[in-house]
Order: C-alpha cells, then structure tokens, then sequence
C-alpha cells in the first residue's frame, strides 16, 4: 500500500474556499498601494546565502536558525528567502534602479523560516512588503504608517495598535548595544538560555524577549534615550509630529528593536491582541546603510512588510473573510451532439456576458443526476440542453432558487435572456 504524501510541516495548502479572501486582501492591498505611486517588482525565491548573512546578520535567529539552505549542483550556497528587503535592495543595485531619488517599489510572495509552527507563525508564510529609497526626512515615514493606516480603514480590521520608537545612527545604536551586553552581563543568572546566547552577538534581541520571567531584567535595562544622536532625536519628533497632525495614534515603545541588524532611527510595528504570542502583523523601518553596505552609493531607505497569514486570521476573526462565488448558471447537455453545441453556446454567453460565471457540465450523465450536480454547485440556473430542445434550437433556462417558472430561449437570444434574469 503507497504511503500518502503530506505536506511538509508549517507549509500550508490555501483552499477553494479560502482563496477569494486571500485575493481580496491582496487587491485591496495593491490597490492602495497603486494610489500612493507604488511600482511592483518581482524578486526570485532564492538568493544566494551570503545576501542575507552581510544584511540580516550572521548572529541573529533568522540567518543562524532559521534560514533553508542548501548547496545547489554547482556547489553555491542558496538560501529561500526568509524576508525581502535584501532581495529588494540587490536587485535595485543590480538593475541600476537607484539613479533617481524617490524610488517606491512594492512586492509579493512566500519567504521561508524554520520555525517552530503555531497560530500566526508557518514555515511557509507570504508577505507584501514596500521598500523606498532615496528619501531621508521624516515625512516618508509618516505616510508609509499613514499609509498602513488606510490599510486597515478600507480592511475594515479594527483594535491594531502602531507602536514606534527610533534605533538612532549607527554609532547611537553601538554605544547602546555596549550598554545593553555590560547591563546584562552583570545578570547573566537572570537571563534565559537564548538572551545569553544573543548576549554579545545581538543584545538588543534581549530587549524584545517574551519570556514573563525576563521582565524586570528587562524593564530595567539602559533606555535607547539615553545614548540617541541629536539628529536622530529631531528626526524622532517630526515623525511624531506628523503622525499626530494626521490622526494617527502611537505608542513609543523604547523596547522596540526590531530582529534585524539593518534597521536604524525609525522602527514601527503594528500588533494585535487576537492572535497570541504572534500579534505583530506589520512591521518595517530605516535602514539607511544597507545600499551601501551591498556596494552602492549611501542612499537613505525604509520599508515594512505585512503578514498575510495574520491579516487574514484577522479578517475571519471579525467575520470579515470572503466566501467562494458559485456560478451564475450550471449548463446541462445530454447527448454527443448536445455537448458539442453546448460547448459553443457556452463560449458565445462567456463573449458576449464578461461576468458571467458560467459551469458547463462536462463527463455525461442523465438528466437527473446533472440536475443534481447543478443544484450542488449553488448555481441560480440550470441552463438545459436535452431532448427535442436541440432540434428546435432553443434552451430551457430552470431557476433552482426561488418558485420562477421555466422558460426557453431561442439560441441567438440566449445571451439576452440569460443576461436579464441574472441581472448582468
């Protein structure tokens, strides 16, 4: 007996019935995005390993655990992609994209993680991310969370908070990060197993720690305020300034680093309470140095990415998801030669009725039994081709809901009948 093949853990199918909520959230996304002068790039799935070891840095989670890699027949090193702003920032440098100042660029699809599987966490997770370039004040930031904010207006997904804070100019956030490995350093024996692993290679990770047993150590530890830039801090408050002037409520958040070695000044997520341990569903910010650390010229930069998985698990929460559509009409043929007029009637109703959503019955059957499977598909007609219908020309359009009779349609008038009782 074969043994049945499953899907790998943490990487999941998306249904028949679940799809139209996933395409919804995505053209709603994409269409805000449009209006707000965004282009979409394609980006591949995999890269080479070492992009993401020079950006995402070889000590945090994602590149030390979590990556997939493998050794390809030429014997390179690749990697499937467990973010996108690498892969974005490569392929910008790559192309030359980077000339003009301004550049705004979105895209979309699976990254990868080897993590271990929960509610709103999966191996296999899709993202829509926006990257820009060419931009330093703080007024891009301002829209990019102005923007994500009318995400969720026209979402309709309520209770998400915006939580921010600012990581300061390199050297800002390396006087810090030696604040942070001295502070924790003298209380090792009340850290966990992973923060005294992360304490010299990424102590600021220590700070986003969701361990309740952490807390205090946490809680007390040296505040980013204290070791800011002057530019930085001006920044800062600017960017309050215009979140405040638009509407938009915040909080800082001075725990708020981000798991990334990239990003610097502004950090932001957007969270929720109603998914667990997983409540950040959006999340970005600056990361000035990363053009140039990929050999281009210093070029200012941000972006953020979304969880899809997450955005739609808030969507279904507030009974917001989309149910599949059934077709407008099921139509039935009984006989070789009802099938092949069926099979041209069904094209000139799809020509002429560009909305409509038309199932031809295909494989055979009485009558009756397609009857049934027409009365199963959900359809509002069944559209029936049979008996002496064929040598007279005609078709019997059946309503299966509601008590309408009956009635015929001549072939060229067809496309006319269907189109007024369906109301297209």
């Amino acid at each position: 007996m074969a043994v049945q093949i499953k899907a790998v853990r943490g990487m999941h199918d998306a249904l028949p019935e679940d799809t139209p909520s996933w395409r919804r959230l995505e053209q709603s996304v994409i269409a805000i995005l449009a209006r707000y002068g965004y282009e979409e790039i394609r980006l591949p799935v995999v890269e080479k390993t070492e992009l993401f070891a020079r950006s995402i840095g070889e000590e945090t989670d994602i590149v030390s655990k979590e990556m997939y890699t493998f050794e390809d027949r030429n014997g390179d090193s690749l990697t499937l992609r467990p973010e996108g702003t690498a892969g974005c920032v490569r392929a910008a440098l790559e192309h030359s994209l980077l000339h003009n100042t301004g550049q705004r660029l979105w895209y979309m699809g699976p990254m990868f993680r080897h993590e271990r599987p929960q509610q709103g966490r999966t191996r296999q997770f899709h993202q829509i991310g926006v990257e820009v370039f060419g931009l330093a004040g703080p007024d891009i930031d301002a829209e990019i969370i102005i923007m994500c904010a009318r995400f969720w207006k026209e979402l309709g997904i309520d209770g998400l908070r915006l939580e921010i804070n600012t990581l300061g100019d390199p050297d800002a956030r390396n006087r810090y990060r030696d604040a942070l490995v001295e502070y924790f350093g003298a209380r090792t024996d009340e850290l966990d197993e992973d923060s005294r692993r992360r304490l010299h290679s990424n102590p600021l990770r220590i700070l986003d720690s969701k361990n309740p047993a952490m807390q205090k150590v946490v809680e007390a530890a040296p505040a980013m305020t204290g070791f800011m830039d002057n530019e930085s801090t001006a920044h800062f408050a600017r960017l309050q300034e215009l979140l405040q002037a638009a509407g938009v409520s915040f909080r800082i958040n001075p725990r708020l680093v981000r798991g990334l070695d990239y990003y610097n000044r502004t950090v932001f997520e957007w969270i929720t309470d109603r998914l667990g341990a997983q409540g950040t569903v959006c999340a970005g910010g600056r990361y000035d140095g990363l053009v140039e650390q990929f050999g281009g010229k210093s070029t200012p930069a941000l972006g953020f990415a979304m969880g899809l998985e997450r955005l739609l698990g808030l969507l279904q929460d507030e009974g917001a998801g989309v149910a599949a559509q059934p077709p407008h009409a099921y139509f039935i043929n009984v006989g070789d030669e009802a099938v092949t007029a069926v099979l041209d009637l069904a094209e000139d109703l799809r020509n002429a009725l560009p909305g409509l959503r038309l199932l031809t019955h295909c494989g055979g059957g009485s009558l009756k039994s397609q009857m049934k499977k027409a009365d199963k598909s959900g359809a509002e007609l069944a559209l029936i081709l049979a008996g002496d219908e064929l040598q007279r020309q005609v078709v019997s359009i059946k309503p299966l809901r509601g008590d309408a009779a009956q009635f015929e349609a001549p072939w060229p008038e067809l496309a006319q009948a269907l189109g007024k009782a369906l109301g297209l």
